[in-house]
């Protein structure tokens, strides 16, 4: 126990968040500036293979690679929150799934085609969708934030269980770790090796845009049903069941989100976040309702 309490410390302890924060930091200025030079290569005509990657031609593009960096540093937040607070954890998951969006902006941004067509042209019109997607997530989860504070606020029934609990789900990080980490070298090794000189080939912008992310997301969708689960061993509300088994079905959405283009791809990850929501705010005002009586 002494050995797992050590490493959980050296990787997910406040120290171990700092220090990665900044390497993160550099990691993404590094990338920023590479991306750049990269760009002005490719337009000098010294690169050749980049040109047809729609990441390469634009220098407003190489915003795309810093926020890849801070999604990263997401992604481990995530995981750093989940033994602490369950509707932390969840808010990470749709912070992440709202910076993927920001993200894509950068590189429609760079492609924008300002005319008096604006709805008739598809680029412009998803980048229309995005951005009024992007305001309503910021909004849907500030709210839900709200809603998770004063549900940490409240009256803890078994102190004993939740102590427990928070044990289990530290394990969970734990593992969570390398087999993040293990993705995101899968990933890499495959987009790398799908880019080749001899044939020019640049996979998709959708491909690279959705890289690792859907593969997370499935296993988020696993990591959530085992919590469920184990949930059940230290409380049989109702209500609490019902919010556990409802951001389950919020992480599918998004997950499901990955595998449709355009349009639909934005509804279902609003639709997510406000199921996500409603299911919090009703968990609540149950909650409430049950201690008032009390």
């Amino acid at each position: 126990m002494n050995l797992f309490n050590k490493i959980y410390q050296i990787l997910l302890s406040e120290y171990a968040k700092k220090r990665i924060e900044k390497v993160i930091l550099y990691a993404a200025l590094t990338g920023f500036f590479i991306h750049l030079i990269l760009i002005y290569l490719s337009e000098l005509g010294i690169i050749h293979f980049l040109s047809e990657s729609e990441l390469f031609q634009n220098p407003i593009s190489a915003i795309y690679t810093p926020f890849s960096f801070i999604l990263v540093y997401e992604v481990y937040l995530l995981i750093y929150y989940l033994p602490k607070s369950f509707t932390s954890y969840i808010t990470k998951q749709y912070e992440i799934i709202t910076l993927i969006i920001i993200r894509k902006l950068f590189k429609d941004l760079s492609a924008l085609e300002l005319s008096s067509e604006w709805f008739q042209i598809k680029g412009d019109l998803q980048f229309t969708y995005d951005i009024l997607a992007s305001v309503i997530l910021f909004y849907l989860i500030f709210q839900f934030q709200k809603q998770g504070i004063q549900k940490s606020t409240q009256q803890k029934d078994d102190q004993l269980k939740i102590e427990r609990f928070i044990h289990t789900k530290k394990i969970i990080a734990f593992v969570l770790v390398p087999i993040f980490f293990s993705i995101a070298i899968v990933t890499l090794l495959n987009w790398t090796s799908d880019i080749t000189l001899e044939t020019n080939y640049i996979p998709s912008f959708e491909k690279i845009n959705n890289l690792f992310f859907d593969e997370f997301f499935t296993v988020l969708i696993l990591v959530d049903v085992v919590l469920l689960l184990i949930s059940f061993f230290y409380t049989d509300k109702f209500h609490k069941i019902i919010r556990n088994s409802g951001f389950v079905v919020s992480t599918i959405l998004i997950r499901i989100s990955f595998g449709v283009n355009g349009l639909i791809s934005t509804i279902l990850i609003v639709l997510a976040v406000i199921f996500g929501l409603a299911i919090i705010i009703i968990h609540n005002k149950y909650e409430n309702d049950t201690l008032s009586k009390k």
